[in-house]
């Protein structure tokens, strides 16, 4: 199971599995994203992807797709095939059934319960087996069900609209626009796609957002909305406070909320946890995170203040950060995206690694990973 018998066709046809799965993006979670694709002769003949979350994996969809097309094809996935029966049967026995030559995998399962397992059965069954195809596109793919189902926690992506010289507003607090329409839909693309997104009161309270995702092209999955608010001071008429199926809302907080607060709040559907605190008295932004991997959530989406974000950068509870930065200057009166870290060295500074650039519109997205 290793890279040798790889072909010249595997990286194109990986590819096209990698852009199905995408597709599934906003519906399966805490699943993987997987794309598959079945290949007879030179030919695509099946094509299938993870749908939602309880539902038939990409494999059992391509193959039916396939048909008896499948007989002596080529499977293309980019996740080891499951060998365990969780809500759906086993996907490494409907492969073997199906009679393929060949199974060609991005990556190995991360899942204690697959780690290899799936591969090995298939290739027990005298199918050729071929592992690490287009590897580093399915990691990154998946970054945030890797970092979910290997710590139980969710990976947290840090999201702000800077000005060039780092502000998000003015002093006066004025942020309506910093960035374009292209890279405003990209922030709406991006809270589709993932489980939880998070902001302090301060943000509730200055810009009172709806915390959604409006894409114009498609329907919008919402994430769950997480407020950090220590003694429970939102606003009844806040935006987050109107919940609905689609809109649900959880707002983490202490021992200090008064318990009339709490329960005007749960009649109104929201969902209230109280949490430890730091010894400056404000939500343990670590037992949050704790907390939101067990029940589920596998990608965290930051969208707070310069306080939050600083927290959590200091409590190195971020794993990627997306600064969408707009070619306008405010100065230094203006307020800075990321507050104090207690930062006084060039050897404390937090640093980035993996840095990626792309342009939409006049503005710049700058992608990186933070370095562990």
């Amino acid at each position: 199971m290793t890279m040798p018998n790889q072909t010249a066709s595997d990286i194109p046809y990986m590819q096209q599995a990698l852009d199905l799965a995408r597709q599934g993006e906003g519906h399966v979670s805490p699943n993987p994203l997987v794309g598959c694709v079945i290949v007879n002769n030179g030919t695509i003949v099946g094509r299938g992807f993870h749908q939602r979350f309880g539902g038939p994996h990409a494999e059992v969809h391509a193959l039916r797709d396939a048909g008896p097309s499948a007989r002596g094809a080529v499977l293309y996935v980019t996740l080891e095939p499951c060998s365990h029966t969780g809500k759906t049967p086993p996907c490494a026995d409907a492969v073997i059934a199906a009679g393929l030559s060949r199974v060609v995998a991005a990556m190995r399962d991360p899942n204690p319960l697959v780690a290899g397992q799936g591969l090995a059965r298939v290739a027990a069954a005298g199918i050729a087996v071929t592992v690490g195809v287009c590897e580093e596109d399915a990691r990154k793919l998946n970054e945030a069900f890797i970092r979910h189902i290997t710590t139980g926690r969710p990976f947290v992506t840090l999201k702000s609209a800077i000005t060039l010289d780092g502000k998000i507003a003015t002093r006066t607090g004025a942020s309506q626009w910093i960035t374009g329409e292209p890279a405003r839909q990209a922030g709406h693309r991006l809270r589709h796609a993932m489980d939880a997104i998070l902001v302090g009161l301060g943000t509730v309270l200055h810009d009172n957002p709806q915390l959604t995702a409006r894409l114009p092209d498609q329907p919008s999955v919402n994430p769950l909305r997480v407020i950090v608010d220590s003694t429970l001071q939102v606003p009844l008429h806040a935006h987050v406070v109107d919940v609905a199926p689609e809109r649900r809302t959880l707002i983490a907080t202490t021992a200090r909320a008064a318990t009339e607060a709490v329960a005007q709040l749960q009649a109104r559907g929201v969902e209230v946890v109280r949490l430890p605190a730091y010894d400056d008295g404000r939500v343990d932004l670590d037992a949050l995170c704790r907390t939101l991997g067990e029940r589920g959530i596998a990608s965290l989406l930051v969208e707070g203040g310069a306080t939050l974000s600083a927290t959590l950068l200091q409590r190195r509870l971020v794993d990627k950060v997306l600064f969408f930065v707009a070619p306008k200057i405010i100065g230094g009166d203006g307020l800075s995206a990321v507050g104090s870290c207690g930062i006084e060295t060039m050897a404390q500074v937090i640093r980035l690694r993996d840095i990626t650039t792309q342009r939409l519109g006049d503005d710049v997205v700058f992608e990186a990973y933070l370095a562990r």
